[in-house]
């Protein structure tokens, strides 16, 4: 019987006996249950769950009834029930989710409130009290009304997008009926969240793109490093941005066509990030979303942890039930189609990236949450890990083993110089082929080596692949030229300056600049 409780309890601590001398011990669980998602207290009850029995039920059910009343404030709702297992008596003390938050101990010339970090109760720090008072008042931050007067402020983005997603225009009355503003028109939280103007110093996103699996220093071992504040909806759009610039979009040609295989899917990306900001904590002062990409991963990390209690860990995604802590925000990304009512983000996370060519069990969206943050874990469908199948495994050796032979086949063919054409119909390119695939250049110069006064070395340039850019060049230490490729990324061309000019200084500097993707 113990262990179906225990099973069905939310949360639960155990006390082999009552402590009468000093029940701050066991009443600090009172009031992190009752500021929480409820949970309970098995007393007669090691901590490795074995029964231990009480010697008096009915005068221990007594007392604990009698402190509760005593030092808990506001009055919690519980329930005593008395158990046996094993001949034992026991008592389970029921102690429901509070509706009046915070719930205090008050005691001992203290009054604090505790709240749940894993199996521990401890104290509640003041952002989260806050956020307590604001739950027992039915109010949350984004709907508490500000001094800041709407007609000081702007809202082009926000008009702009509202326009662009529902096809209607955003009416001054729709300010207050949508909780941006009050009738005597000033702004509330969620008001000033969507002002053009930076007026609320949390709303904040931190990204950066790391230089391998893990963090490093910021200066070292970022590849990318953008910090963004303001409107949520530049923010939600800026964030997007980062990881598509940040990510890559592979492809693999089939019979009659090619299958794009994007990094990450482009709407679980979305959902992830406007699920960081309606459902973030912005009481936290000096906090932000933070946006950590590796190379094989992408981690959304947002301040505060699951809305009334509790770690998503506990949870099955596919029946959790939907709490919003900022809920005029919620709503009104609902209006402009970012989101669903229904809390289904996190369930559309998963089935969008399920979506990705390539995808396997292994690629899963990780959730995870404390009491202090939330994080969403998109893995790279790209990525060879571990636990990859040994047939997507040989797929892609087969297919980059088809690359580079096809390179040295081109190669060869160009031991002496080479027209576009005469190159375009060895590799069986056609100008009609030109038209559906991306577009290529071609570029034909002169660079003069240092050695050889007067001697001259033809470069060909073409572009083949999007973010891509191959470069047949001769190099040679000797007076006997020998053809390279190099492949480079077109933002490192871009970095750089011009191919030509790249090329020539790793000639006259006698570099190989020979690079794979």
């Amino acid at each position: 019987m113990i262990e179906q409780l225990i099973a069905e309890a939310t949360e639960c601590d155990f006390k082999v006996a009552l402590e009468t001398k000093k029940p701050k011990s066991w009443l600090k669980s009172v009031s992190a249950f009752s500021n929480g998602i409820g949970g309970t207290l098995f007393f007669g009850v090691s901590d490795d769950r074995k029964p231990i029995g009480l010697s008096d039920v009915q005068k221990d059910a007594e007392a604990i009834s009698r402190l509760i009343k005593e030092r808990i404030t506001p009055l919690p709702q519980f329930i005593l029930k008395p158990l046996q297992e094993d001949g034992k008596n026991l008592l389970a003390l029921e102690v429901s989710p509070g509706r009046s938050t915070p719930y205090y101990y008050k005691a001992d010339g203290v009054m604090e409130a505790y709240i749940r970090v894993g199996n521990e109760s401890v104290i509640a720090p003041d952002y989260i009290v806050n956020e307590l008072i604001l739950k027992g008042t039915n109010q949350s931050f984004d709907t508490l009304t500000t001094e800041a007067v709407k007609k000081d402020y702007s809202f082009t983005l926000l008009e702009a997008t509202y326009l662009e997603r529902t096809g209607l225009r955003f009416e001054p009355s729709d300010y207050v009926s949508f909780g941006l503003a009050d009738k005597n028109g000033f702004l509330t939280n969620a008001g000033k969240l969507m002002t053009d103007q930076h007026t609320v110093y949390n709303s904040r996103m931190f990204c950066t793109r790391w230089n391998g699996l893990e963090k490093g220093s910021i200066f070292d071992d970022a590849l990318d490093d953008k910090e963004y504040e303001g409107n949520l909806i530049y923010l939600l759009k800026s964030g997007s941005e980062f990881i598509r610039n940040n990510s890559k979009v592979r492809f693999v040609k089939e019979a009659q066509y090619r299958v794009d295989k994007p990094d990450y899917a482009e709407r679980a990306v979305t959902e992830a990030l406007v699920n960081a900001l309606i459902h973030r904590d912005y009481i936290v002062l000096g906090s932000e979303i933070h946006i950590d990409m590796f190379d094989d991963r992408v981690e959304i990390t947002s301040p505060g942890g699951m809305f009334g209690g509790g770690s998503i860990q506990e949870y099955d995604i596919y029946s959790i039930r939907s709490m919003r802590r900022n809920p005029v925000i919620a709503d009104l990304f609902h209006r402009m189609k970012y989101m669903e009512r229904r809390g289904s983000g996190l369930r559309k996370i998963v089935s969008e990236t399920e979506k990705l060519p390539g995808y396997t069990a292994a690629y899963k969206p990780e959730f995870s949450s404390t009491a202090t943050d939330f994080r969403v874990i998109l893995k790279n469908v790209n990525y060879i890990m571990c636990g990859a199948s040994a047939h997507d495994t040989a797929h892609d050796a087969a297919h980059d083993t088809s690359v580079i032979s096809k390179q040295n086949l081109l190669l060869e063919f160009c031991a002496d110089p080479k027209s576009r054409d005469e190159m375009q119909a060895y590799i069986d390119v056609s100008r009609q082929t030109q038209k559906q695939k991306p577009e290529i250049h071609y570029r034909s110069f002169q660079i003069t080596k240092k050695q050889g006064i007067g001697s001259h070395l033809p470069l060909s340039c073409f572009f083949f692949i999007p973010n891509y850019i191959h470069i047949i060049y001769p190099y040679t230490q000797s007076w006997i030229a020998n053809f390279k490729l190099c492949t480079l990324p077109s933002s490192q061309i871009a970095a750089s300056g011009s191919p030509i000019g790249l090329i020539k200084n790793a000639i006259t500097s006698k570099i190989t600049p020979f690079c794979g993707e």
